[in-house]
């Protein structure tokens, strides 16, 4: 008789304790942040409609006082939280999509000073599914298995990205060349699928993040968004763990 193999459960205890793990999400966060400091992002500014380079912090006030935004330092802050609502959400806590609602903001309108000018209708739609995350989340839900919902939203997602993001380009303007369009459009289309598939937790909305993260890595390096650069290569080990998690462990 056939032998039927099973899960191993010390395996399985491993990366339920690494996703659960406090010491990762200050790890990650240190990560981010020192990396940044290093590449001087912290000097980072949109003033009169461009980006600069390489300002000085002692001159943080003096440049807000002119009508600067603090670019660098915001894109640390908020990555350091999207970082946050990752692995909260990883944990199975509700309060990682509410957190999420936040980043999406923020990510929306960095994208759009880094030249990403479709970023003005298409992060309005993040912000609607992890929106309906956070509710369908509060109203309880397991983990399931991907099922033809999941393709559908996958496909469907792909389509809408591009069609958004060339729109979007059209409209506004801002970097239209077809090779970032292209890479901005497959990393918007892939978030709308697993964005979708985290509101029915479906177990593969990490497989689709760890996609996801490559193409984004491939994407913040074109716009020298050194913080996401960092952000990106935490989340790809980050949704390959927590996919074992979720695949072996279910439900907290």
């Amino acid at each position: 008789m056939e032998k039927i193999s099973k899960p191993n459960k010390h395996q399985g205890s491993v990366f339920r304790s690494l996703v659960n793990s406090s010491f990762i999400d200050v790890l990650g966060a240190l990560f981010i942040v020192g990396l940044c400091l290093i590449r001087d992002f912290q000097g980072t500014y949109f003033y009169q409609g461009e980006i600069e380079f390489g300002v000085s912090i002692d001159q943080l006030f003096s440049k807000m006082k002119m009508g600067a935004y603090p670019l660098g330092i915001i894109s640390i802050v908020g990555a350091c939280f999207s970082l946050l609502s990752t692995r909260f959400i990883g944990k199975q806590r509700n309060s990682g999509n509410a957190i999420g609602i936040f980043t999406s903001i923020i990510s929306g309108v960095h994208d759009f000073l880094f030249g990403n000018r479709s970023a003005i209708i298409t992060y309005p739609i993040s912000l609607v599914l992890n929106t309906a995350s956070f509710t369908k989340w509060s109203q309880g839900v397991k983990i399931r298995d991907k099922d033809r919902l999941y393709y559908i939203a996958v496909i469907l997602g792909m389509i809408l990205g591009f069609a958004l993001v060339y729109l979007g380009a059209y409209l506004f303007g801002g970097k239209t060349d077809h090779s970032f369009l292209i890479v901005v459009s497959i990393t918007f289309g892939l978030s709308i699928g697993a964005n979708f598939a985290n509101i029915f937790k479906y177990e593969e909305t990490w497989l689709s993040w760890m996609i996801y993260n490559v193409v984004q890595l491939i994407k913040n390096i074109m716009l020298l968004n050194i913080a996401n650069v960092g952000k990106y290569i935490f989340y790809m080990a980050n949704a390959t763990i927590t996919w074992l998690d979720w695949k072996m462990n279910g439900d907290n």
